[in-house]
């Protein structure tokens, strides 16, 4: 069964229950990660540290679901393999290690606003290398979104706030720390917008879980690669408290979303499920001020309910 069956056709209330409840829980796993990869700067621990442990405990799985979405299957070509090498590196080895060395520098509320641009950035991902249409409103749509972003980013500029963990990182706090850490993350979004964009007809070809299996193993792979070139092995040894949130992280913050998400797809369709997805945003907003202790302001609020209503309007008017 196709994963966009559900948007076809007729949806029963059972399985569209379902479906909204698997693409809020998927929404509420993504918005933790970045909380719970501040918690774990806080004990000292870098962003490769922090991404090689996820991926270290989420590669069986990811693998997994590679064999489950192969069974049956005709076996990769040497075209396939290099196609899932590509979108590993930028869906999810690149995207994630720029998201993960941003969050050192920002908020977390900044954070997940940049990211939640990425249907924006897939439509002009699609203007400039696909030469796709794009109507009048959906670039106001788009334009809202960016406005958004930029009350928040303009807020932190002027008032930045110490990020969770910079004092244990040793990391600088100013305007420039702010601007380079919202830069690395719009870099992210920039990367896995474009996985998007490239992976549409192998995932035709492939199936969605096997793809997302496969490029995710890839990422894993090149994930552990990284910490192997910039730090000895024995910095591999993280405090206890790390290890039990790098748990949390894989499971909870990175297969279990994966997973959810495509199986609320098959339920109830891409848009259906993309627009349940803007609870992460404000999620991931409450859950810093309250395990973080980051700042809420009138301006973080603004910069949300801009992101949101341009999102939703440009998956309205697509």
């Amino acid at each position: 069964m196709s994963v966009f069956a559900a948007s076809t056709g007729p949806v029963s209330g059972v399985r569209f229950g379902q479906g909204m409840a698997l693409a809020a829980v998927a929404a509420l796993g993504f918005a933790g990660k970045a909380i719970l990869a501040k918690l774990m700067y806080r004990h000292g621990v870098d962003a490769v540290t922090v991404v090689a442990w996820r991926m270290i405990l989420a590669l069986p799985l990811f693998m997994a679901m590679a064999w489950w979405g192969a069974r049956g299957a005709q076996p990769l070509t040497r075209r396939d393999a290099l196609t899932i090498a590509a979108l590993g590196f930028s869906g999810y080895y690149l995207s994630s290690m720029l998201d993960f060395y941003g969050l050192m520098y920002i908020s977390a509320s900044l954070e997940r606003l940049i990211l939640y641009l990425g249907p924006t950035f897939v439509m002009v991902l699609a203007v400039l290398v696909l030469k796709k249409r794009v109507t009048a409103r959906q670039w106001v749509a788009a334009g809202i979104s960016y406005a958004g972003v930029l009350v928040v980013f303009g807020h932190e500029l002027v008032e930045p706030s110490t990020p969770a963990g910079g004092l244990a990182l040793g990391l600088a706090v100013g305007p420039a720390a702010t601007a380079l850490g919202a830069a690395l993350v719009l870099g992210s979004a920039l990367s896995y917008s474009g996985y998007l964009l490239a992976s549409g007809e192998v995932v035709a070809r492939l199936g969605s879980l096997r793809l997302t299996g496969w490029a995710s193993s890839v990422a894993g792979v090149l994930c552990v690669l990284h910490f192997v070139v910039v730090h000895p092995l024995s910095a591999i040894v993280v405090p206890e408290p790390v290890m039990w949130m790098s748990v949390l992280n894989a499971l909870l913050c990175t297969v279990m979303p994966v997973l959810a998400v495509m199986m609320a797809i098959e339920r109830i369709g891409p848009a259906l499920s993309s627009q349940v997805g803007m609870i992460g945003p404000l999620a991931t907003i409450a859950l810093g001020v309250w395990l973080l202790g980051e700042p809420f302001t009138v301006w973080i609020l603004a910069g949300t309910l801009l992101v949101l209503l341009g999102v939703g309007l440009l998956a309205r008017w697509r």
